[in-house]
């Protein structure tokens, strides 16, 4: 009987709120002259009351059994969690607009319908009402979508080891950023394990440690120039690339905000473009020239390898990426496979 009184007073709740989010709604109030009224009262507090305006409405009442109408309302309760479902409003296609559910718990009760919410708790010497208007999100949806981004900074390898300073295309770690824009959509599939997969767009940037080096393109093939002329400011080689992607991720704690997680999967990825540039200054001049070259005849179309991610609680995530392919098509330039570590922003 709580249940149903409950349910009364929160659709009235309900209702009111609905009136006020669309002020379109026109609320009709009609006070009839009233000649007797039913009070039903049961537990500490409870209490039906049915009004009636003539002898005949009293008669037709009589005839009535409130139990039958209780137990035509259709309730069923999960025998697992103990919730109860009250009311469904369903579309003409048969999907469900709005859900009305009643959950027990010894003293506390917890009523929902649609994006609102009403707590009794009976625990105490006085009743504790609190309500309300919009749940929270599921915390592990079987199925969510997201933008990321992706911050790091890129490096060779060659032959498993990173280039040395004697070498033109020795990296330097600031300024060889890497910035990745993402979508990705999440499937799980089963507690703790999901599938993650998505399309990004990837920009890879490769400042070159000694600045006086020059990324030209020859006749057959990319070459580094030492600039004896002028005096180096920066020298770089930058690419970017259009990238498919697919993760397996688990996550390793029972608390899914707090635990650790571990993804790993491959990428591939088209080449959209690719350049060096070279700053520069030249002597009785007090303004940086820029000199850009198309190298892109030179950098391979694809690239695919493998991305490891290890996330730390909910938002926290490292990742690194590990080209299998070289940068360079074979015999056009020197062996690098490009590496990047990083963290990933904006996550979920």
């Amino acid at each position: 009987m709580k249940k149903l009184v409950l349910l009364l007073a929160f659709l009235g709740c309900a209702f009111l709120a609905e009136a006020k989010t669309n002020p379109e709604t026109t609320l009709k109030t009609s006070i009839p002259t009233l000649k007797d009224s039913v009070v039903i009262e049961f537990g500490k507090a409870g209490r039906i009351v049915i009004m009636v305006e003539s002898l005949a409405d009293f008669e037709k009442l009589k005839g009535m059994n409130i139990n039958q109408i209780i137990a035509e309302l259709g309730v069923q309760e999960n025998k697992a969690t103990g919730e109860v479902t009250l009311v469904e409003l369903r579309k003409k296609d048969g999907t469900v607009t709005e859900v009305v559910r009643v959950l027990e718990n010894g003293a506390e009760t917890e009523v929902r319908v649609g994006r609102m919410r009403v707590f009794v708790d009976e625990s105490g010497a006085d009743t504790k009402v609190k309500f309300e208007s919009d749940t929270k999100r599921e915390d592990n949806p079987n199925f969510s979508t997201h933008f990321n981004l992706d911050f790091g900074i890129n490096n060779f390898l060659q032959k498993g080891s990173f280039p040395t300073s004697d070498q033109p295309y020795a990296t330097k770690g600031w300024g060889s950023w890497n910035v990745g824009l993402n979508w990705m959509g999440s499937q799980r599939l089963s507690d703790g394990l999901r599938w993650n997969f998505g399309l990004g767009f990837q920009w890879y940037n490769f400042k070159f440690e000694n600045r006086d080096f020059q990324a030209v393109r020859g006749r057959d093939q990319i070459g580094f120039v030492e600039r004896t002329d002028v005096t180096g400011v920066k020298s770089k080689l930058s690419a970017s690339y259009l990238t498919a992607m697919t993760l397996l991720e688990a996550n390793l704690g029972k608390d899914k905000d707090k635990g650790l997680r571990l993804a790993v999967g491959p990428y591939i990825g088209y080449r959209l473009g690719g350049r060096s540039k070279f700053v520069y200054e030249e002597s009785g001049r007090t303004l940086d020239r820029t000199e850009k070259i198309n190298t892109g005849l030179y950098l391979e179309n694809l690239r695919y390898g493998f991305r490891g991610e290890v996330g730390v609680g909910k938002h926290l995530t490292f990742f690194s990426t590990y080209d299998l392919n070289e940068l360079f098509q074979e015999g056009k330039g020197p062996s690098l496979n490009p590496i990047t570590f990083g963290i990933k922003l904006l996550n979920n």
